[in-house]
């Protein structure tokens, strides 16, 4: 497991002597977003705990960390596993545990890390309380809350609410909280709009907390959170802290929600141009769906990018131009309005180095065994990642 994070700098390279495809990192970008973030949980007096599930990347935490972030979101195990390796505890694993994981989990917890564990159901309750009883350990476990018919989660007024709360109490289980998540945010691209459902997730966080403290059941965090929602939200009162994940990279589908410029997207792919179809007015490159990802995220919004949008290789973007297309080692280049662009050849020879923004960094991440970092004077350092559940 170790092995995977292992962050020792490789041999230094700059973007001309990299091989493509390759998932690069623009660490000013980064940094930038890191600090907007911090800044704005610190100014709203919350405690703020990433989603590491976008990078996967120790060295990225660790920039997280050093800003300020206090504990971290997981979505897999093999994540909560490889970063109380790394030697972060303060673990919350949001997504609804079952009674197969249990051991797994547990096993964590036993080692020291304080990881936290989430339900929002009867069974998954009960599943909980019968294991630990016999085993004879203590876990923390949070209720998810449906604050936005998303996703996942039992609603602020519903009757489970207080029975879930009243099992895990019973059963001698450390109820340590609620949280939520506003997923629905993606579908928006008005500020005002964003606000609105910002203000829906923290009241419908916070009364479930405020039910379930009047029922007994004790419930000391209040976690809520999606990037959009962070960033739009004009008040946390009763909130104890807050979660993001896509924020450290921003993405296209974030461009297009509003909470992000094109000049803070972090993450990208380094293409090579490997040939052309003139007659098409076609570019073709090397990143492909597997590097780029299948995920077309932006397809349903007001501005569809394909596959990606084409930048120079120092991130300016290519205005004009998509990815319109991807097979699984190729990607097609072309003119966003479908005219046949001429002068493409001439513009973009063999051999032209480009970096292509993504549509979602989650998926395109997950497509590559590592990152290159780059920093501002256009060095690339090797930063690991991990895959796999």
């Amino acid at each position: 497991m170790s092995k995977e994070i292992t962050m020792t700098p490789e041999t230094l390279e700059t973007l001309d002597t990299l091989d493509t495809p390759a998932a690069l990192i623009d660490l000013p970008r980064m940094q930038h977003n890191i600090a907007r973030m911090q800044h704005r949980m610190n100014a709203l007096g919350v405690k703020f705990r990433p989603h590491v599930k976008t990078t996967k990347c120790l060295d990225v935490v660790r920039a997280q960390v050093a800003a300020g972030a206090q504990g971290i979101t997981v979505s897999t195990l093999k994540e909560a596993e490889a970063f109380f390796a790394a030697g972060i505890r303060d673990i919350l694993y949001a997504v609804g545990i079952v009674a197969s994981k249990l051991p797994r989990a547990m096993a964590l917890r036993k080692r020291g890390c304080n990881l936290k564990l989430v339900v929002d159901n009867v069974e998954a309750a009960r599943a909980v309380v019968d294991y630990a009883r016999t085993h004879g350990e203590r876990c923390e476990v949070w209720i998810e809350v449906d604050t936005d018919g998303h996703r996942s989660g039992i609603t602020p007024e519903q009757g489970a609410l207080l029975e879930v709360g009243r099992i895990l109490r019973g059963g001698d289980i450390d109820v340590g909280g609620v949280m939520t998540h506003a997923g629905s945010s993606y579908d928006l691209n008005d500020h005002a709009a964003l606000a609105a459902l910002a203000e829906q997730e923290r009241a419908g966080c916070v009364r479930a907390a405020q039910r379930l403290r009047e029922a007994g059941v004790p419930c000391a965090a209040v976690s809520v959170g999606s990037t959009p929602t962070a960033l739009a939200t004009e008040h946390l009162e009763g909130v104890t802290e807050v979660r993001a994940g896509v924020y450290v990279f921003f993405d296209l589908v974030m461009h297009n929600v509003g909470v992000c410029a094109m000049d803070e997207i972090a993450l990208s792919v380094l293409t090579t141009v490997i040939g052309h179809q003139p007659e098409k007015g076609w570019v073709i490159v090397d990143a492909g769906w597997m590097a780029m990802s299948r995920d077309r995220g932006t397809a349903k919004q007001a501005h569809d990018f394909g596959y990606g949008q084409p930048c120079a290789l120092d991130g300016t973007p290519l205005d004009g131009l998509v990815l319109i297309g991807a097979n699984q080692e190729h990607g097609i280049l072309a003119a966003s309005d479908g005219m046949v662009r001429d002068d493409l050849v001439a513009r973009l020879p063999v051999g032209t180095k480009l970096r292509i923004l993504p549509n979602h960094a989650c998926a395109t991440g997950a497509q590559f065994p590592e990152y290159q970092a780059v920093s501002s004077r256009g060095v690339v350092e090797t930063w690991g990642r991990f895959h796999g559940w």
